[in-house]
């Protein structure tokens, strides 16, 4: 599986897009700042959305047509499943189909 993803700094605040092939490793990785960059440098850690892909250029493709958008149109998106702003991270092998 592929997973197009948006993590949170907290509620509302800053948003990183990004997609994977393993995105539990993926999460660890940003929330042990194990990579330089955007989200080790605004704390910006917590999983409050995902999707999953059979393949890698459709996860690919959201990632980027999520990039594209307005910042009110991914938080509904957020809100839609995650109104709570809970870290999915920490629920991460429930959610999860393999």
């Amino acid at each position: 599986m592929f997973y197009t993803y948006i993590l949170a700094s907290q509620r509302n605040g800053t948003l990183y897009t990004g997609s994977t092939d393993d995105l539990a490793k993926r999460v660890f990785e940003h929330r042990e700042k194990v990579r330089p960059g955007f989200t080790s440098k605004y704390g910006v850690d917590k999983l409050v959305w995902f999707q999953s892909f059979e393949l890698r250029e459709n996860a690919f493709r959201r990632e980027r047509q999520i990039k594209e958008w307005r910042r009110i149109w991914k938080l509904r998106l957020i809100e839609e499943t995650n109104p709570e702003w809970r870290d999915l991270g920490h629920d991460l092998n429930n959610l999860l189909v393999f």
